[in-house]
């Protein structure tokens, strides 16, 4: 799933990997080496546009190569965890492991949000990227981060509003002419994660998916948007976040993927105007009727 960022706020998504692959293997991500545990795949980059008179979220991916948590490992926020200090979840999402400092070496790969109006790009994690080795971390599953902020930005706050998805969304999602069999099922997905009327998204197929995690976890994370530029992104306790290497979220946003949040009493998958999709790589996600 991929997207661009606007000068506005435009959610965007970003793909981690750790490595050189092929076009058509999926990124990976990685942890620290230190106390780490098996987990699942993340999410990215996240910015608020208006189109048509209705609000929107278009999210992007950041692939996650690699996550140093800031603190130690019996304090440390734990990616699927509900709370500090204890035990991490079970084969949830990214570990949290001792304090470590990942190094970088060669040259940055792509992963972030595209500034191009006030809104917010999605990252694809599909396309492979060249990742390096990085010290202290070990590879696990792609894992995707939703993230707010301006794509021309190498650091900023509100990082705590952000979003994280442990598996892709797409391939679980639901395609828009089938929502009323989603309906019909109570709201709940084939991929078994339940669907809330009032907050849902889109990615740029007209797949209904599943909401992220929120909030982000505290760490250090190995980012890519599948380009040029693979590096660090470090969120803190406090909300706070910078990307090493000079990056901007434009950088580790993978363009041509998009995804939308959209919410409200009346905002109903039915008003959506399924000849909207696919989304032009590059371009807006389409409002909805009812939706903000």
């Amino acid at each position: 799933r991929c997207a661009c960022v606007s000068p506005a706020m435009q959610d965007s998504r970003a793909a981690m990997t750790a490595e050189p692959r092929s076009t058509h293997t999926p990124a990976v991500a990685w942890v620290p080496a230190a106390d780490a545990r098996v987990s699942a795949p993340v999410p990215p980059l996240g910015r608020r546009r208006r189109a048509g008179g209705a609000a929107f979220l278009a999210v992007g991916l950041c692939a996650l190569l690699a996550r140093s948590p800031l603190t130690t490992c019996s304090d440390a926020l734990v990616l699927g965890a509900t709370a500090r200090g204890g035990p991490p979840a079970p084969l949830d999402a990214l570990v949290a492991a001792q304090e470590a400092a990942a190094e970088l070496s060669g040259p940055c790969r792509r992963s972030a949000l595209a500034a191009l109006a006030p809104a917010v790009a999605a990252v694809a994690w599909g396309e492979p990227v060249h990742a390096r080795q990085f010290e202290g971390f070990k590879r696990i599953q792609t894992q995707f981060i939703a993230a707010l902020g301006d794509p021309s930005a190498n650091s900023g706050t509100g990082a705590q509003l952000w979003g994280l998805w442990r598996l892709d969304p797409g391939p679980r999602g639901v395609a828009l002419g089938s929502y009323g069999k989603l309906k019909a099922n109570g709201g709940t997905a084939p991929a078994r994660w339940k669907f809330d009327s009032a907050d849902w998204w889109l990615e740029e197929h007209g797949l209904i998916m599943e909401q992220p995690d929120t909030p982000m976890p505290p760490g250090r994370y190995v980012v890519t948007g599948a380009r040029e530029v693979t590096t660090i992104l470090t969120v803190e306790p406090s909300g706070a976040w910078r990307l090493d290497d000079g990056a901007k979220l434009f950088d580790v946003t993978h363009l041509p993927c998009r995804s939308a949040r959209y919410t409200g009493e009346a905002c109903s998958p039915d008003r959506a105007d399924q000849s909207k999709f696919p989304v032009t790589p590059g371009g807006p996600m389409p409002p909805v009727e009812g939706c903000s």
